[in-house]
């Protein structure tokens, strides 16, 4: 059962959502907040698997409420999906710095919201490569992260291939077809070097790889 919380200070959003969520048997809404404040109450308080924030609320806002969460080693296994009316733009950037999964837009279609919500439980960024061109044109290459290639000195060859493939937007399936390797391998490099960088997602693996320069724009 993946468990949700809903953190919105729209209530016609929060219902919609909520609506479509109760219909599935696999997913269970735990919770409802109307400010980040209340959502990381709730979300110490029940320890969802996916926290679906909105971006800009009222008392503390969905960037804040993200970088606590990620802050929490209660809530580590609590995933961030960003909730946005406009897009990619600088605050979702913010958010998946402070330790989103990902983000999605509020006119999303109600099948590829439930898909979104069950591929962020499964600890995969919610990122597609076009997106991913964004993140990079507009932000990373922009805002260089001190010491990023230093901690990648601590990766062995293979956990710095599967990054570098993860930067380029591949799944485990892929990544382990391109190493010749098993999925289940492909994900352990991929969590061993999650865990060496401290990545809370493989978001963050995006990120880290592209301001350490060990992906640049163009490779493929």
């Amino acid at each position: 059962m993946i468990r949700v919380l809903l953190v919105d200070d729209q209530p016609l959003i929060r219902r919609g959502f909520r609506a479509l969520l109760d219909l599935e048997d696999d997913i269970e809404v735990v919770a409802e907040a109307a400010n980040g404040h209340e959502g990381l109450a709730l979300a110490r308080e029940h320890l969802p698997d996916i926290a679906l924030i909105d971006v800009q609320m009222p008392v503390m806002d969905g960037i804040e409420t993200t970088r606590r969460i990620a802050a929490d080693p209660t809530l580590a296994r609590t995933h961030v999906v960003i909730l946005t009316n406009y897009g990619f733009d600088e605050h979702v950037f913010n958010a998946l710095r402070a330790g989103a999964a990902g983000f999605l837009v509020k006119d999303i279609e109600p099948e590829d919201f439930l898909h979104s919500v069950r591929v962020a439980a499964r600890g995969d960024a919610l990122l597609a490569p076009s997106i991913t061109r964004k993140l990079i044109d507009r932000y990373i290459t922009r805002t260089p992260h001190p010491g990023a290639d230093t901690a990648l000195k601590e990766l062995t060859n293979r956990e710095r291939e599967a990054v570098a493939l993860v930067a380029q937007g591949l799944s485990n399936e892929q990544i382990a077809d391109r190493m010749v390797i098993s999925p289940l391998t492909a994900k352990t490099h991929i969590h061993r070097a999650m865990t060496k960088l401290h990545a809370r997602d493989r978001a963050q693996l995006v990120v880290l790889a592209y301001q350490s320069g060990l992906v640049t724009p163009g490779d493929s």
